[in-house]
């Protein structure tokens, strides 16, 4: 699955079995923001990937 790496401004591929999905749910004065994300370790670095709902739940690895 290809990151970007803010570190050395590049886009890098990760295996997928690096590669975890998270939800981060944030209360906010009108209510509760959901954010989808993958996010993977790459040669010491977290790396993350904001995504849709719909590629959160279509893509195969393990939650965090």
């Amino acid at each position: 699955m290809e990151f970007y790496n803010l570190k050395t401004r590049t886009k890098v591929d990760v295996p997928d079995s690096d590669v975890r999905k998270t939800k981060m749910v944030r209360k906010t004065k009108n209510g509760e923001q959901t954010r989808y994300a993958l996010k993977a370790t790459y040669q010491g670095s977290t790396l993350y990937k904001f995504v849709n709902e719909a590629t959160y739940n279509a893509t195969n690895v393990a939650e965090v």
